[in-house]
């Protein structure tokens, strides 16, 4: 369908957290489908777009009512209440910074958060509600996982305030699926990479220099934000018939590239496509980084985050956690319960997104 037509027939959907990272893109693709109208829900008091979004679709769309901003915090049950009036399915997408580890803030967001869509998704009657989770949610921080599918428990202690509430949430939301009221549904996407990443800036910002903490032998199941996308809306078609309901209502799902490949070899892929073509390697073994990633914590949750300073990118205990233990996942569900392929390849996403950058450094 042409996106342009204003289809009598499109639906209206809700995206929480909708200036995400992800979320900006899914709301994009929802347009692109000419399917759905879509309200994109956030904090801002305004979308705040970009020059290139506001020449853009996104722009378009806001401008003719197939798109609307609505500022609404999920912490406030009313807001969402009032917002979700008239939407078909709600792709709850929000949660809070996951460099920050905040366990309160973490809880709020996730959890109370999560427990007031589900509350919004019943008084206005919402059909489905798709929930963006994460594969760390069976991660620990301290045993690798290789090819695990959906049958992996969570762990016993978790390492991080995000992943443990995540957890926390997407149990909320399968525990809510009814296929006579709420249809629910939980993405875990791998590690995310796309335009408007985080990962090349903060690549960028050592100068190019490759750091390798570790033995550099890990393997890691990256994924494109175009497919985390494309899993979301394949959940969702899924559950609009009573059959993909009665087999996959009240599950989560595992989206990945399904090229799973060792991390320092995707990150050279990365600088190579930015023109870095030799580069200083450091290496820090894992018993000296981890000492450091713990003085970084430290030094950022008593002091510098008083002055507003983010915490660097890179050398944290849990990217180093990620970083030095393979984890890989099985896709084998999604793809044969909701039909989930992907859509771009990881060496074409990364030529998407080098490109994206080159042209915003630029």
């Amino acid at each position: 369908m042409d996106p342009s037509v204003d289809s009598l027939e499109a639906r209206w959907c809700a995206v929480t957290g909708g200036r995400g990272f992800m979320a900006r893109h899914m709301v994009l693709a929802l347009l692109r489908s000419g399917r759905w109208r879509v309200r994109i829900m956030d904090l801002r008091a305004d979308a705040a777009l970009t020059p290139e979004e506001d020449d853009g679709l996104l722009g378009a769309a806001l401008r003719d009512g197939r798109a609307v901003y609505i500022s609404a915090n999920v912490c406030e049950l009313a807001q969402l209440t009032k917002a979700f009036e008239g939407v078909d399915t709600v792709f709850h997408t929000a949660a809070a910074d996951h460099n920050n580890n905040n366990f309160p803030l973490h809880y709020k967001v996730n959890v109370e958060g999560t427990k007031n869509i589900i509350h919004a998704c019943h008084t206005c009657s919402i059909k489905t509600l798709i929930y963006t989770s994460s594969s760390g949610v069976v991660f620990d921080g301290v045993h690798g996982l290789f090819n695990v599918d959906e049958s992996a428990p969570y762990p016993e202690k978790f390492h991080e305030a995000y992943t443990q509430t995540k957890a926390e949430a997407e149990q909320l939301v399968m525990k809510a699926n009814d296929i006579n009221e709420l249809r629910t549904c939980c993405i875990r996407p791998g590690s995310i990479c796309g335009p408007g990443d985080g990962i090349i800036p903060t690549l960028v910002s050592y100068g190019g220099m490759r750091i390798i903490l570790g033995d550099g032998k890990t393997d890691d199941d990256f994924v494109y934000v175009e497919n985390v996308v494309h899993g979301h809306l394949c959940a969702q078609k899924t559950l609009s018939t009573e059959e993909g309901a009665m087999q996959c209502g009240g599950k989560a799902y595992f989206i990945t590239n399904m090229e799973p490949m060792k991390s320092w070899k995707f990150i050279d892929m990365l600088m190579e496509d930015l023109g870095y073509k030799r580069r200083f390697t450091l290496r820090i073994p894992i018993y000296l980084v981890m000492p450091i990633a713990c003085l970084v914590d430290w030094s950022y949750d008593k002091i510098f985050s008083r002055f507003g300073m983010r915490k660097p990118g890179l050398i944290t205990s849990s990217i180093v956690k990620y970083v030095t233990l393979n984890r890989t996942f099985n896709c084998h569900n999604a793809v044969e319960q909701l039909g989930y392929k992907p859509v771009v390849s990881l060496k074409e996403g990364i030529k998407i997104t080098t490109e994206f950058y080159k042209q915003f450094r630029a």
